[in-house]
């Protein structure tokens, strides 16, 4: 089952098209990325999803249902530019954020003293948002994007301005909120944390789709057929394997390159063949800043 579908989205700004012909779904239960570089038209996406602005053409379905004026209360969005009060206390302000999120004063309290024990700050209840770092407000603005339970939670560059103590703490949260059925879509410039936590993503540049999928897929789709190689002994200076290109020999750490129609069985077996120990053998798959560059820049050209 889809949690979000979008369907031929189209969003035009006067003479410039954002958002061009998009079609995902995101599972629900899921962790989705939402990628691109900047001005690919995420931001655009997101704010037709949260109902912020509406599609000029196109449709959007959350849990098989039309997007409809109700359904912000079904979401969570924390965007890259913070929305908090600078003046106002923290418990006055996720009070006021979970009313509006449409839960009563009671549970909101409830909720919210569950949170603010769970990330060990409630001490910070009387605090003024002003008087915050960034990386304590961030936390804030995380607690006021889940504390009503939203099934579809929006996570623009959650991590930014984080410490590593403190983005494994709300990497955790976004963890044990997926085991709980959430679903997360998940927008960020860093690769590497997509990398980890995301099972599907899409690629989004000038607008248009240009890679959307499982991660794991795409890294094996975009594998250029690289494998290296750590072993014990001694290989003869003029060593070679037929179909096998030798990329770098440093110490004792061979990096071979072929083509689909050699297996790595017969890599395997011209080494063993040449005596020695085989300590470490694996296939080198792309990254996905490594596959994001090469997209964008060949949609670019």
């Amino acid at each position: 089952m889809n949690v979000l579908s979008l369907q031929n989205v189209v969003k035009a700004y006067a003479n410039h098209i954002a958002v061009n012909d998009v079609s995902f779904d995101v599972k629900a239960g899921s962790i989705f990325g939402l990628l691109g570089p900047n001005g690919a038209g995420k931001t655009s996406l997101i704010r037709i999803i949260t109902t912020i602005t509406a599609a000029d053409s196109g449709q959007v379905f959350l849990n098989g249902h039309l997007l409809n004026h109700l359904h912000p209360n079904e979401i969570g969005y924390m965007p890259e530019e913070r929305g908090l009060y600078k003046k106002m206390k923290v418990g006055e302000q996720l009070l006021y954020l979970a009313q509006l999120k449409g839960l009563s004063s009671k549970d909101a309290k409830v909720k919210l003293k569950a949170w603010l024990d769970k990330f060990e700050i409630m001490s910070w209840w009387d605090k003024k948002i002003g008087d915050l770092s960034k990386g304590m407000s961030q936390k804030v603005q995380f607690i006021a994007t889940v504390v009503h339970d939203p099934k579809l939670i929006i996570l623009d560059e959650p991590f930014s301005g984080l410490d590593p103590i403190n983005s494994n703490l709300i990497k955790d949260e976004i963890y044990e909120l997926k085991q709980k059925g959430s679903s997360i879509l998940f927008s960020t410039h860093r690769m590497e944390q997509v990398e980890e936590i995301c099972e599907d993503i899409v690629l989004i540049n000038k607008g248009k789709i240009i890679l959307y999928g499982n991660v794991n897929k795409i890294k094996n789709d975009f594998k250029e057929h690289m494998y290296s190689v750590k072993y014990e002994g001694q290989l003869p200076e003029n060593f070679a394997l037929s179909a096998f290109d030798v990329v770098s020999a440093i110490g004792n750490e061979i990096i071979f390159k072929t083509n689909n129609q050699h297996s790595s069985n017969e890599l395997l077996k011209g080494l063993l063949n040449q005596n020695v120990n085989i300590i470490q053998y694996n296939e080198i798959l792309p990254t996905l800043n490594e596959i994001f560059i090469k997209q964008v820049e060949s949609n670019n050209e």
